[in-house]
C-alpha cells in the first residue's frame, strides 16, 4: 500500500446507512478497507481486491442474511 493515512482517502458508504452506523470502504492500491463511521480513526478491515469481490458475491447471494 502506499503509505497515506487514512484520513486522505475517499471512503464511501453504502445505501441506506441507518443512524450514522455504517461500514465505510475505500480503495487504496490493490486493496479494499473497511471502517465503522462510528469509529474513523479505529482499526481498519484490510482485504484484497479477490477477498473483496467474494465478499460482495457471497453477500449478494444472502449468505450472510442470518448475522
Amino acid at each position: 500500500m502506499d503509505g497515506r493515512p487514512t484520513d486522505e482517502l475517499t471512503w464511501h458508504r453504502g445505501k441506506p446507512c441507518d443512524g450514522g452506523a455504517c461500514v465505510e470502504a475505500a480503495a487504496l492500491d490493490e486493496a479494499v478497507l473497511l471502517r465503522s463511521s462510528l469509529s474513523p480513526d479505529g482499526a481498519t478491515l484490510t482485504l484484497s481486491r479477490d477477498e473483496w469481490h467474494e465478499f460482495i458475491v457471497a453477500a449478494k447471494a444472502g449468505h450472510f442474511d442470518a448475522v
